[in-house]
């Protein structure tokens, strides 16, 4: 069974030669955008084959395999795109924002809430979690000691400092 990520939006394309505009805040792209992976458009999943990728003005240009023609990628413009979990090829201990949603958030042995999401912010990651308020922790060393997969737990350091 295939589980598959979203990575982004095709928003437009680019020149002639059917490049893509792609939007992404994925924070795996550049592992996502690599030459010979397979990404899967649309709907219905259509799978392609990744020929090039370069970051342009805050978005990426994606070149697809034998589509060499605007008129061969007009029909993804406004599509999402995603990429199979397992292309991803993250270490034994790697996992992605959305793999946190439902983990309880722990300051030592003090549970404190449970994430109910995540929002980025620049370049960093906040966590929103629901206790008898929502609040954010930054994904940053400073505030996260450990996160455990196996126990879906989040160990964190501050106390009342997280509630922002």
């Amino acid at each position: 069974m295939n589980n598959y990520i979203y990575i982004g939006k095709i928003i437009n394309t680019f020149g002639i030669k059917g490049e893509l505009k792609l939007r992404s805040d994925f924070e795996y792209i550049n592992e996502a955008l690599k030459k010979g992976n397979t990404l899967y458009i649309g709907e219905y999943k259509q799978n392609v084959l990744l020929e090039d990728a370069r970051f342009h003005k805050n978005n990426y240009l994606i070149k697809l395999e034998n589509l060499n023609n605007i008129n061969d990628v007009l029909k993804y413009k406004g599509l999402n795109v995603f990429i199979n979990r397992e292309d991803l090829k993250l270490n034994e201990n790697g996992y992605l924002m959305q793999d946190l949603i439902g983990f309880s958030v722990y300051d030592n042995d003090k549970l404190i809430g449970v994430v109910i999401d995540y929002e980025r912010i620049s370049n960093y990651y906040l966590l929103k979690v629901k206790s008898e308020k929502v609040f954010y922790i930054p994904m940053a060393s400073d505030y996260i000691i450990e996160v455990l997969l196996n126990d879906k737990k989040i160990i964190t350091k501050g106390g009342s400092d997280l509630i922002l």
